[in-house]
This record gives structure tokens, sequence and C-alpha cells, in this order.
């Protein structure tokens, strides 16, 4: 196995490292002191970060796809991540389900059968879908562009996301020889920039990724405890969910002090095996070929309409749909990208650009496209053609769709507990990689931060979703990570900029010396 240029340690960073843990200290304790008013507060926060500034999340998601197109057509996609003699530390099958494990992982169980469901019963105005579903034509327009919404938030804008600032930390790291953080690629690519502006953005980016991270880990500890009321008649508690982030914040914590070969790596395949399992039981006991003819269609529509559903704001109905929808996902996303980019670059090493783009663009959405169809496509047979009634489970409770669903399934409670390790291992996984990450930041870019530093932030992370899913629930989680990510995209788009000019002066895009004539 290759091992990767691990760059120059700074070491321990204490701005960094204190400065993080004051601001999310003061968050924490901001939601605890307003305990009750605390759900209105972070409700009106949002309202005004997504009405002001989503037009920003919406051009900077679009920005940075467009430029993984330029570069991956390009022959800067001819470079390779340390070098042209360097080798792949890990294997295809290893990189894609450590990949997507962190960067996807809860939210594909959270929202894989709830989210087409809501579109499809409140679909947002737009020339595309009827408010009112009367006549068959009507519904079916409403179900196609459900799913067309779906893909547009889990497919191709979301991984751009994470390619882009990924391709940039693994080409400064691995072939300019800084360590792994945003503030190493900001000295890199602007050599004159303050000392106090790199610290204060990689504050910026802990922080991101703390709330981030949060956030699914939120909807996680929802999730697995809807699963196990379903299955055994536990109650839905605060104290419940507390004790599940509890428990599964110390398995991570276990697993990042195993650290990335012997911890990450064999959780991520681990949960990735089970996810593929329970999407096939789906595939093959529910309407298969039903769902084979709906990919196909799927995937035509959302490319079809591409341009539309990725510029679409709402400006001429003045609706709020895209605020809880669209908006919202692309600052999550956002607010994942320096977690989800440092660890997507760590594991990278060796890969061409091209490789990478297309490794961590493609692939991760098609298995994504693949899996919203089986999940989101059965549901809504059984809305459209079976026994119906989980349009009002899912608008009940979003953490109950998943198992109201699996209900209709043969071997009921077997797939339930499956889904509810599943969904234990993604948060595993989300929270270690995260930790991992957070660490490495804090410590200077440290690629192999040490041990103390990785439990910190794996203990700092269960403990930040837990008082914010107590002060103001799942709309506290979702309003940290909107309020960290739209910063955080200004910041992406000079990485993109920066990385395309460095990219552009590479010396293996330089051609080879003439060979001398002889005689």
């Amino acid at each position: 196995m290759a091992t990767p240029a691990l760059g120059r340690t700074v070491g321990f960073n204490p701005t960094v490292f204190y400065g993080a843990i004051g601001v999310i200290g003061a968050l924490l304790a901001f939601a605890l002191v307003n305990h009750g008013e605390a759900e209105a507060i972070f409700a009106m926060i949002q309202q005004y970060a997504t009405i002001n500034f989503g037009w920003l999340l919406v051009l900077t998601v679009n920005v940075l796809l467009g430029a993984c197109a330029v570069i991956a057509f390009s022959r800067l996609g001819h470079v390779r991540l340390g070098g042209a003699d360097a080798k792949p530390e890990f294997t295809y099958a290893a990189w894609f389900a450590m990949l997507f494990s962190a960067g996807m992982g809860i939210g594909l169980l959270f929202y894989g059968v709830a989210e087409p469901l809501l579109h499809f019963g409140n679909p947002p105005l737009s020339r595309f879908s009827t408010p009112e579903p009367i006549r068959p034509m009507a519904i079916a327009s409403n179900a196609q562009h459900a799913m067309g919404l779906t893909y547009l938030h889990w497919g191709l804008h979301a991984w751009g996301i994470y390619a882009m600032i990924g391709l940039g930390l693994a080409y400064v790291a691995f072939n300019r020889n800084r360590t792994l953080s945003i503030g190493s690629f900001l000295q890199e690519a602007w050599p004159r920039c303050p000392r106090f502006m790199v610290d204060l953005i990689d504050i910026l980016a802990i922080v991101a990724t703390v709330c981030g991270v949060a956030a699914s880990l939120g909807f996680g500890a929802s999730q697995i405890n809807a699963g196990l009321s379903f299955l055994f008649g536990a109650g839905d508690t605060m104290v419940a969910k507390a004790v599940i982030i509890a428990v599964v914040t110390a398995m991570a914590t276990a697993s990042v002090a195993f650290g990335l070969d012997k911890g990450i790596k064999l959780l991520s395949q681990m949960n990735m095996g089970f996810a593929l399992i329970l999407a096939l039981f789906v595939l093959v006991a529910g309407p298969t070929v039903f769902l084979l003819n709906s990919f196909i269609q799927n995937l035509g529509y959302y490319l079809q309409e591409f341009i539309y559903l990725s510029s679409w704001t709402e400006s001429y109905t003045g609706g709020k749909w895209q605020m809880d929808w669209t908006i919202f996902y692309y600052a999550w996303w956002v607010s994942w990208s320096p977690f989800v980019g440092i660890f997507i670059a760590r594991i990278s090493y060796g890969r061409t650009v091209r490789e990478f783009i297309a490794g961590t663009l493609l692939v991760p959405s098609l298995f994504t496209f693949i899996w919203m169809t089986i999940f989101g496509d059965s549901a809504l047979f059984i809305e459209l053609f079976g026994k119906g009634g989980l349009q009002a489970a899912v608008a009940t409770s979003m953490p109950d769709a998943l198992f109201a669903f699996l209900g209709h399934y043969p071997l009921t409670s077997v797939a339930s507990g499956l889904a509810v390790i599943i969904i234990a291992t993604f948060f595993v996984t989300s929270a270690d990689s995260g930790a991992l990450v957070v660490a490495m930041i804090a410590s200077g870019g440290d690629h192999e931060a040490g041990l103390v530093p990785r439990v910190t932030w794996a203990v700092s992370m269960g403990v930040l979703a837990a008082g914010l899913l107590f002060a103001g629930g799942l709309g506290a989680l979702q309003t940290a990570a909107i309020v960290t990510g739209l910063p955080f995209a200004l910041v992406l788009l000079a990485m993109a900029w920066a990385t395309i000019r460095m990219l552009s002066a590479d010396p293996q895009l330089r051609p080879a010396p003439a060979a001398p004539k002889v005689g």
C-alpha cells in the first residue's frame, strides 16, 4: 500500500482550538439558556438567512459543479494527486465506501422514504407540478416532479461541493507539501493572507463541520428512537434520544481512536454492505419492474430539466417551499464540506484529478439515485397503487416514515432491525470521520491528529447534537447548519478559483523536454 506524503506538521493550534470550542460553547449555551423560546428564535434566524441569502447558495453550488466539469474535461484532469509516480493508498471498494459513508450516511435513511412523499403531497408551485392532484395525469406529474426534486437535492450538486473542496485540499497537501486544512490551502494560494484570517477561517470550518455533523446526529438519533419504538415500544422522549446519542458517540469515539485503517475504513465497508442488503430486499420484495422503469424515467427527467431545477429560486411565486428544502440542503452540504472535503482528500492520494472528480461526483450520485428510486418510488407505489397511508404517517412524524414503509413488506421486524443497525453505523461513521477531520484542523492540519483531540471532538459533536435537539428540536439543528453554511459558501468560491489557477501551473502539465538530436 502506498503511503501519502504527509506534508509539514504544524502541531496544536491553540487559537483555532479554543476559538472553535468557544463559539460552539456559546451556541450551546444560548440554546439551553433560551430553552423556552429557542425554537421560535431558531425559526426566525433560519427564515431571515434563507430569504435574504438563498440566492447565494444556489449560485455557489452551480458554480462549484461547473468548475468540476471544466477541470475534469480539460487537460487539468491529467494531474495526479501526489505526483506523477504516486499510487493510490486504498482500493476502489474501500475508497467509495469511505467517501460515501462520510458524505451522505444517515440522510439517505432519514429522507429516502419521507422526502418523495412530502414533495408529492405538497409540491412547490412550478411549471411542472399541480397543487391539487385530482386528475391521473396531474398525480403522475407530481410524482415525477417529486423524484426530480429529490434527485436535485441529493445528486450532482451536493457531490460537486465535496469534489471541489476535496480536490483543492488534496492538491495542496499532496502536491504542494502542505497540511490538510483550509488554512494551509489559503496560505498556499495566497501567501500574504494574514494569519488571523487563516485562523478565523479554520475556526469557521470547525464550527461548520461540528454543526453539520450534529444536525445529522440529531436526525439519526430521532430515527433510531423511532425504530426502537416501532420494534420494542420504546418511548419517543428526549431522554431516550440523549441516551442513543451518548451510546453512539461512545462507539464513534472508540472507532476514531482506532484510526483510519482499523476503525473508520472497516466500519464504512460494513455499513455499506448492510445498506446494499436492505436496498436489494426492498427492490426484490417490492414492485421490481416498476422501480426499474422508474429509475430510467427519473434519470431522464432529472437530466432534461437539470438547468431549470438547478436555477429555480421561487422568484416569481414568492413561496417559502425552497427555504425548507433546497436552501436547507445546500447549506447543510456546504456546512459538511470542510469535513467531507478534508476526509476524501485524505483518502484520495494517488488518484488523477479526473479520476478523483469522477469518483467523488458520478459514482456516489448514481448510487444515491438508485437508493432514492428504490425507497422513494416504492413508497410512491404504495401510495398510488397500494394500501396508501404513508403520506399521513410521514406528515405525522418524519423519523417514523422508514419504519411505517417497511411495515408494508414481509419480514418487517428483521428489515426494521437491519435499518436501525444501518442508521447506527452511519451515525458512527459520520461522527468518527467528522471528529478525525476536526482534530486535524485544530492540530494545524496534522494528518495523524492525536488521540486526545480526536476523542475530544467526537464527544463535542455528541454533546452539541443532544443540546440543540433538546433546546429547539430538529429545527435548531437545521438552523445551525444553515447559519454556518452561508458564510462558508464564499470561502468555497474562492477555493474553486484558486484550485483551477494552481492546477494550471502544475509541473505535470509541462511538455516533456525534447530528446537531443543525434548526429
